[in-house]
């Protein structure tokens, strides 16, 4: 599982040992007293910047690592293979928001905002879901009105990843609700701003030391200069950036998916009942060798997209199968916490970590079913 993939260079393989180094000593050792507290410190943000870790696929001009996408894959290969999911908006910031900016963004917001990224003294959020739209983003009821200068944005966001330290978010918000998705527009906020405000840390089942907070509008006026893209244009904008977006939690998927059979496959070696070790038990073996097959599967298949994207031909519905079939292979999770028996429950164990904080993958980037229907479409 671990042998050298032929996708990465030397050089990425030794941006990797930094990027497992970093997490081995900063973030695995403290991550259970991170949990408890519902979010990660702020400074190892500054932390993560000073050490590369954040926008390494932003060019150097920006401040950023100046790597390719590869640089991506491996913060969230590394990630995931730790199970250090109290990070998991490492990449939010640098590798779904930033793109947002490089893309789309003004030189002015770039040469802004994107140096504090990268060095991590601007924590980065995106706000789309709503308690009311989640996969459905056309059904957004946060509105930016006209005002003289800018907008005035009223609505609330909730589940947004970084939410609570984020200080800048992409809000997604309708400037024309009769005009259905070409109504949609960017704005990259400043929450500093009057009329914003954060709710509580949400309680979640899993990934309980990532930052996932409810965001709220009233009256908070927005500068023209701030609307991120064309006025109009953000629906378009969020599709085309879903499809990287979804080929990273595809990613994230298999190496989770890698991390558990192999956590499973030592324990099984180890643990004896009945005069024999667990693995000696042939429906346990034969259940880990087809789990073993579908993780080289998936391996393979999403590896397969991954070289699609950087030869520029992933669309978005090779994306949702990526997403789709990665995605629902960690199912198998379910099982290899089975062959730990009751320790499987006990969070000490990584693999009882891993069964709640993998399992959000099916649903964020756009469900399952949404998936399902998207790759229907090219039918």
């Amino acid at each position: 599982m671990n042998r050298q993939r032929k996708l990465f260079s030397a050089e990425h393989e030794l941006f990797r040992d930094t990027v497992a180094r970093f997490i081995a000593q900063e973030i695995t050792p403290h991550h259970y007293q991170w949990e408890q507290e519902g979010l990660v410190p702020r400074e190892l943000w500054r932390k993560a910047g000073a050490a590369g870790i954040l926008l390494p696929s932003t060019p150097e001009e920006y401040g950023g690592g100046g790597g390719d996408f590869l640089h991506t894959i491996i913060v969230v290969e590394e990630i995931a293979r730790a199970l250090a999911t109290g990070v998991t908006g490492f990449t939010t910031h640098s590798d779904i928001v930033a793109p947002y900016l490089l893309n789309f963004g003004t030189e002015r917001q770039k040469q802004r905002d994107l140096p504090g990224m990268a060095q991590g003294d601007i924590v980065a959020s995106i706000a789309m879901t709503e308690p009311g739209a989640g996969s459905d983003v056309k059904a957004i009821r946060t509105a930016a009105a006209r005002a003289q200068g800018g907008y005035v944005i009223n609505g609330q966001k909730t589940f947004i990843t970084n939410g609570f330290h984020a200080d800048r978010v992409l809000v997604v918000a309708k400037t024309d609700p009769a005009a259905g998705a070409r109504g949609i527009s960017l704005f990259w906020v400043d929450t500093a701003t009057p009329g914003f405000t954060r709710g509580r840390l949400l309680d979640k089942i899993g990934q309980k030391a990532q930052d996932t907070a409810e965001l709220f509008f009233q009256d908070m006026f927005v500068p023209d200069q701030d609307m991120l893209g064309e006025p109009g244009q953000g629906f378009g904008y969020l599709m085309k950036e879903l499809v990287r977006e979804r080929l990273m939690i595809a990613v994230r998927c298999a190496m989770a998916l890698e991390s558990a059979l192999q956590w499973t496959v030592d324990y099984t070696k180890d643990r004896r009942a009945f005069d024999r070790a667990l693995i000696d038990n042939q429906h346990i073996r034969f259940k880990l060798a087809d789990i073993k097959t579908l993780a080289a599967a998936t391996r393979a298949f999403v590896d397969g997209c991954v070289q699609q994207y950087l030869d520029g031909e992933l669309d978005a519905g090779g994306a949702a199968m990526a997403k789709l079939w990665a995605s629902e292979a960690t199912s198998a999770i379910d099982d290899l916490l089975q062959f730990h028996g009751g320790y499987g429950y006990m969070r000490e164990y990584p693999i009882a970590r891993a069964y709640t904080d993998v399992r959000p993958n099916r649903i964020y980037g756009g469900a399952s079913e949404v998936m399902r229907e998207l790759i229907a479409r090219t039918l």
